[in-house]
């Protein structure tokens, strides 16, 4: 049960850094890669972030393109809410949130501080829930309990996505219909 607590504690204690702690100067490749694998929660090298994932997310839009050669805060804070995003939603998905959050009307470093706010509640929580289980039940019955959570937490968040989508095709339609 000691791989569970030690869960539990980086659940409990693992961050991303706030805005004003992530680098200020220009980083490479190399270091954006190295520098992400301390933003998010990993237990294994199949969860880490690539060159060619940093590549497609650009090319498809989903961070912006990079300085040269050189990566700043504002690539690091798309990459951060990219690399937990990634295993519970679609591109596409993952697309319109960040569109919203990090490129919506407030500043990008507002919006980072509120994904990373929701973050650490979803964090807090999860390792309270772990926590009150106690170790009382079967690890089966545990994966299930949490697996349930997360298909809860999946159907809420993709109705308010579907509802968001909506709300941007009802603007988008509202805009062209003013232009014409």
């Amino acid at each position: 049960m000691s791989d569970l607590t030690e869960l539990r504690e980086r659940l409990r204690q693992q961050r991303p850094v706030d805005w004003e702690q992530l680098p200020d100067f220009p980083l490479y490749m190399d270091q954006v890669l190295s520098y992400m694998d301390r933003q998010v929660i990993r237990f294994s090298e199949e969860d880490s972030l690539t060159a060619a994932m940093v590549n497609n997310y650009t090319k498809s839009g989903l961070v912006p393109r990079a300085e040269g050669k050189k990566y700043h805060r504002t690539h690091l804070a798309y990459l951060t809410a990219i690399c937990v995003l990634k295993h519970v939603m679609s591109t596409r998905d993952m697309d319109l949130l960040i569109r919203e959050e990090l490129q919506g009307e407030r500043p990008i470093q507002d919006g980072y501080a509120a994904f990373c706010a929701s973050l650490d509640k979803a964090l807090r929580i999860t390792a309270d829930e772990m926590a009150a289980r106690g170790g009382e039940t079967s690890l089966a019955d545990d994966a299930i309990h949490f697996a349930l959570l997360s298909y809860a937490a999946g159907v809420a968040s993709s109705r308010y996505v579907a509802l968001l989508r909506q709300q941007k095709d009802a603007e988008a339609k509202k805009t062209k219909k003013e232009r014409e």
